[in-house]
């Protein structure tokens, strides 16, 4: 079921975008060789926890940390370790959540360690360019269709696959079940999927890979990488629908 959100209810959750938006922010700025993933995790859960929110990823599914950290073909869900020490030209996606007064925010970003190669560069990029493309589409009287395409046509013709296997999604109040309808793809046909109304508050996240869009699941339960071994990058914003247009919720200031 989608619920449509009250200007109070997307005031609230202004406030739990902001936190995350500022947690994914300080964990960035993390980033640099030599730093481990752990560490990287552990400045965003305490960033969250002075806030008064709780990192929603913390314990959800029996997940161990608060950030999804995912470094180079690492698609999604990385478990962030002591033992995972970034190095020069790693490229490392972060993906935050934040729960404060009964609403999540959720956002990513892949954040360069030191200089990248101008491949890793462009993926990134161009995955992130994605995004807006598709946050531009979520305009009211659209359709989901029209926001995955608009992910899909710009990273495709760029020479990029956008993964099939994992998906954008509704989000707002609910800690327990992080994912609310209707899911988002990021690919599509135009004109098709639920119609985008007024009230409506999603998450889009592009994960867009360097080789095929194929990914596989690593033996615990949660790593996720291209089957070939190549770069992938993760952005995402939660975002409202209004009669005006697409608002980000995930902004820091």
């Amino acid at each position: 079921m989608i619920v449509l959100k009250t200007s109070r209810e997307l005031a609230a959750m202004r406030v739990a975008g902001r936190i995350s938006a500022r947690a994914l922010k300080l964990a960035g700025e993390a980033v640099e060789p030599g730093v481990s993933t752990w560490e990287v995790d552990r400045i965003a859960r305490r960033y969250i926890e002075e806030q008064g929110a709780k990192p929603s990823f913390l314990g959800y599914g029996g997940f161990p940390a608060s950030a999804c950290i995912s470094v180079n073909n690492v698609v999604i869900h990385g478990i962030p370790r002591k033992e995972q020490i970034l190095k020069q030209g790693d490229i490392v996606s972060i993906d935050i959540g934040a729960f404060y007064e009964g609403f999540t925010g959720d956002n990513a970003y892949t954040f360069p360690c030191g200089d990248v190669s101008e491949e890793a560069r462009r993926l990134m990029d161009t995955t992130r360019e994605s995004l807006y493309e598709g946050i531009k589409a979520a305009r009211p009287g659209n359709r989901l269709g029209d926001v995955g395409h608009a992910v899909q046509s710009y990273a495709e013709a760029r020479g990029y696959s956008v993964v099939r296997d994992y998906v954008g999604h509704g989000v707002g109040a609910k800690l327990q079940n992080l994912h609310e309808d209707p899911s988002v793809p990021n690919y599509g046909t135009p004109g098709r999927g639920v119609r985008l109304l007024p009230g409506m508050t999603i998450a889009i996240e592009p994960m867009v890979n360097a080789g095929v869009h194929t990914v596989k699941t690593l033996s615990d339960g949660w790593t996720t990488v291209t089957t070939d071994g190549k770069l992938s990058a993760h952005f995402e914003h939660s975002i409202a629908i209004t009669a005006d247009g697409p608002v980000i919720l995930t902004l820091p200031d």
